[in-house]
């Protein structure tokens, strides 16, 4: 049995072939020990430190104890983790036993987990001990739940995580899986209706890392990366889990919440030369009075994900920092970033061009493409792509089209191929019959000294029109006034087209956003 892919770097796209029989746990653990690299760190987590021999023994030994509590190939594991060592180990030892490992969002509620457990019929849970409140009192009312895992540390009535895989044998051979079976699941963030049982095949996961990863990040064995984005979300998977092991990196896990505090610590600490964030963090690292100099870092490359990165905060970082962000469009959907700026290329404001491998185009209303520069909906085809939603048919068919992907993203094109991101279908502005990108408006008030953060939804006026209204969160010291509101309209109208100033400026001192760091506009309108 194969098993493992092959790939020819210096074609664009890379020449990537992946066998029918193929296990994506395997292959990304085996071509690390197959390079000799069985001593070094694959892994620093706020316990310890791990190379790739001890992630190897570790995901076999889980792989065996899922045979044992009698798991069956495609049956479904919730994972809900911190971002430890455990987290790959029971991410690709579910996927090398053929199971099918479903991650989740660790701020969730206990409901969301209920549902989450119901809809995707898992079979066994793991969740971290810190996590358990949530799932205390729901466990009783999932008809297919047969076993709980607890990680770092036990839980009355339930396995441990640490004593099922003592018991267990650290050789495994991979489950028959082939390229194009289901292999893991995420779900969607919840920022609009229920949460979507996203499935994912085998492939998906070496795709992204050879097509975007490595020839974009120029990522090499000797780069040590940390991801603020969690493992759980697409972004953070890829970051964290993927990428380092498609080349044979190191990676430093941390299972605190990603605050500005936080995130110093370990880019001080560990001085990754690889780091990928978000634009809501990259704000507030920048306005922290702890917020490192230039001299103490060692990083080299910085990523962008989730939502668009303003340009002033993307030329402040590159001017603090000297280096650049690397800003692009990724979803659960298509598992990672399509499309994206790249080194000595970037140009801030937009989201860069499509990915190699990746086809993009910009359509209307009734499928068909639009002009250079108008607004349209970005639709995205390439290997990567999810087969399905779960349970859910009506809008499997609506977002799966054939070979292409209906992301919702409304986008324009620029002449020499550049993709600007102007905002949800359902966050469009029409002002006077005209499109407005509240994005546009966002990072209008962003180039204001006083702005950390900024969001614009529609509102109706006296006459029942739309118009724009921005949300502001203020830099610490700026005190909220009717002066400051005033202030910040005149300063977008300086800057855009009249009609897009917002009509009403409120100050707020956070903005909604889902567990994963996306805005949540709903709240707001």
């Amino acid at each position: 049995m194969v098993h493992l892919s092959k790939v020819r770097r210096d074609a664009s796209p890379p020449d990537l072939v992946i066998p029918r029989e193929y296990n994506a746990a395997h292959d990304l653990i085996q071509r690390n020990l197959e390079a000799g690299r069985g001593a070094k760190l694959a892994y620093i987590d706020d316990a310890g430190r791990y190379t790739y021999d001890d992630l190897a023994a570790r995901v076999n030994r889980f792989a065996n104890a899922l045979d044992g509590l009698g798991n069956h190939r495609e049956e479904r594991v919730l994972l809900c983790l911190l971002d430890t060592i455990d987290f790959p180990t029971c991410f690709l030892g579910a996927i090398k036993a053929g199971v099918v490992p479903v991650p989740v969002n660790t701020l969730l509620t206990a409901a969301d987990y209920q549902y989450m457990l119901t809809d995707s019929g898992a079979t066994t849970l793991v969740v971290s001990k810190l996590l358990w409140p949530h799932f205390a009192e729901i466990i009783g009312d999932v008809p297919s739940l047969k076993h709980v895992v607890v990680s770092g540390g036990t839980v009355d009535g339930h396995l441990g995580l640490d004593a099922i895989m003592a018991a267990a044998s650290d050789k495994k051979l991979p489950a028959d899986t082939v390229a194009d079976e289901p292999c893991f699941w995420l779900y969607s963030s919840g920022s609009t209706g229920k949460p979507k049982g996203t499935v994912h095949v085998h492939s998906s996961l070496i795709n992204t890392a050879e097509l975007y990863a490595i020839p974009t990040l120029e990522l090499s064995e000797d780069d040590v990366v940390f991801s603020a984005a969690k493992l759980f979300f697409a972004y953070g998977l890829g970051n964290g889990l993927t990428f380092p092991l498609a080349i044979g990196a190191t990676t430093v896990l941390m299972a605190e919440r990603p605050t500005a505090e936080a995130v110093f610590r370990r880019l001080r600490e560990h001085r990754p030369a690889v780091f990928y964030g978000v634009p809501t963090l990259y704000g507030m690292m920048l306005a922290h009075p702890d917020c490192p100099r230039r001299d103490e870092l060692r990083l080299r490359c910085c990523t962008s994900a989730g939502e668009a990165l303003p340009d002033e905060l993307g030329r402040q970082w590159s001017e603090r920092f000297g280096v650049d962000i690397l800003d692009g469009i990724g979803s659960t959907e298509m598992l990672h970033i399509f499309m994206s700026n790249r080194a000595g290329q970037v140009r801030y404001g937009s989201t860069g061009t499509p990915v190699p491998g990746y086809r993009v185009r910009i359509v209307d209303e009734d499928g068909l493409p639009v002009a250079t520069g108008e607004i349209g909906t970005l639709e995205v085809s390439g290997p990567s792509s999810a087969i399905a939603y779960w349970n859910n048919r009506a809008k499997s068919r609506d977002t799966f089209r054939g070979e292409w992907t209906h992301t919702g993203d409304k986008f324009t094109e620029s002449e020499d191929g550049y993709f600007v991101y102007a905002g949800r279908g359902d966050d469009m502005l029409k002002v006077g019959g005209i499109y407005v990108s509240p994005t546009e408006v966002e990072a209008a008030l962003m180039t204001h000294d006083d702005v950390l953060e900024a969001a614009v939804v529609g509102r109706a006026d006296d006459s029942g029109l739309i118009k724009p209204a921005a949300y502001v969160v203020l830099k610490d010291g700026r005190k909220p006034n009717e002066e400051r509101a005033e202030a910040l309209k005149r300063h977008v109208k300086a800057r855009l087209a009249p009609y897009k100033y917002p009509r009403w400026v409120e100050f707020m001192p956070s903005l909604p956003r889902t567990a994963t760091g996306k805005l949540q506009r709903f709240k707001l309108r």
